[in-house]
């Protein structure tokens, strides 16, 4: 069974690398070759974690307007279709705000006198590299540019569906994160006993059914009394996989970037359980 499983929380610092990286490093004994992606491209920490060895990296790029001011006449067609405001026109002349554009072309398409073409604008890159047999990719979105969506799609499309492919989520519900989880398989939800832990579950459950992925919860920092995420897990019929203990020896050695697999040697054998949970959920799952 080939499969995409997402691994998102619906908000930041839960342990969602804790268990991306820890899943991966359990299943490469299990597997020919299987690929880890990070999509938190705003701010990727995988590698971190994982220490693969980088093998090179390629920019990732979006088409935006330029203006050929000689040819403007200022007659306002392009602010006029652009949904984004990412352009404005002042004394006559279109002025293009590249953080704003969305790519869409638009504009081109609008403007009576040629005066719009398209040049390449870099705004990150993907890394690739490898730990092992487990293939490393993760993107890298550049300081100040505000679109993390078009790194995750191009990061996506150098994916290789042959392999197995844990994904590590962005936090939040927002376009990043819809990018992320919308062709996966199955998501793995992480999520930790506090109120804000289980408002922001909620809110990646309500994302993750209306994509119609199934689903699974993984407690982290479990303290003993979750009474609210049991309950809330029984209420919306979403199995518990597994429960991380709220342990100070957890929390030092993920302070010197030491995966949960190599803080005790069972916890090899746990992730390889949480797969075959995810294998068996993924067998009673209807086909998407």
């Amino acid at each position: 069974m080939i499969s995409k499983i997402v691994v998102a929380s619906g908000k930041g610092g839960t342990g969602k690398t804790t268990v991306a990286v820890a899943l991966a490093l359990a299943l490469r004994d299990e597997m020919d070759r299987l690929q880890f992606m990070d999509c938190d491209v705003e701010e990727p920490n995988g590698a971190v974690l994982l220490q693969p060895a980088i093998d090179g990296d390629v920019p990732v790029a979006l088409k935006t307007p330029k203006v050929d001011p000689s040819r403007c006449t200022g007659c306002e067609k392009c602010r006029e279709v652009c949904a984004f405001n990412a352009i404005a026109v002042v004394n006559k002349q279109a002025m293009v705000f590249d953080n704003l554009c969305h790519s869409c072309g638009g504009c081109i398409l609008a403007c009576p006198e040629d005066a719009i073409s398209e040049a390449d604008r870099v705004i990150g890159r993907i890394e690739f590299g490898h730990r092992d047999n487990i293939e490393f990719l993760s993107g890298v979105l550049n300081v100040s540019e505000a679109m993390a969506t078009p790194i995750i799609r191009a990061l996506k499309a150098k994916g290789n569906d042959e392999m197995l492919t844990i994904i590590d989520a962005p936090p939040g519900t927002a376009c990043p994160v819809i990018a992320t989880v919308k062709d996966c398989d199955y998501c793995i939800l992480v999520t930790e006993p506090t109120p804000f832990g289980i408002y922001d579950l909620d809110l990646m459950f309500q994302v993750v059914s209306e994509l119609g992925i199934p689903a699974g919860i993984v407690v982290n920092k479990d303290d003993g009394a979750n009474l609210d995420i049991d309950a809330y897990a029984g209420d919306n019929n979403i199995p518990i996989l597994m429960r991380i203990p709220l342990k100070l020896e957890i929390a030092v050695h993920y302070s010197k970037g030491v995966p949960l697999t190599q803080v005790d040697e069972h916890w090899d054998a746990e992730f390889r359980n949480l797969y075959g949970k995810v294998r068996s959920e993924l067998c009673q799952s209807p086909s998407r």
